[in-house]
């Protein structure tokens, strides 16, 4: 079981990741982009790490408050969860 919620958090987070720089890419050349509901919710399905590196490092949703606040909310959220699973 231990195994398996790894790996489901390495991969949500990959997934999170990979998402906010496709969307940042779609930005720049003006194409379809990933909706901000579907951004929010690769975060709170377990890829919020992941969500926070690809805004920083894309450097993308970083001025808006729902991103900024939220993804490190989502975070300590799944931090605190993940602590209490493991006491």
């Amino acid at each position: 079981m231990m195994k398996m919620t790894v790996w489901y958090i390495a991969l949500s987070n990959l997934a999170a990741f990979l998402a906010y720089g496709i969307d940042k890419k779609r930005a720049r050349e003006h194409k379809w982009r990933i909706p901000e509901r579907r951004l929010l919710m690769l975060a709170a399905l377990g890829g919020s790490a992941g969500a926070l590196a690809g805004m920083y490092l894309f450097r993308h949703k970083t001025r808006k408050p729902g991103f900024v606040i939220g993804v490190p909310v989502i975070l300590a959220v799944q931090l605190l969860l993940v602590y209490y699973m493991m006491k």
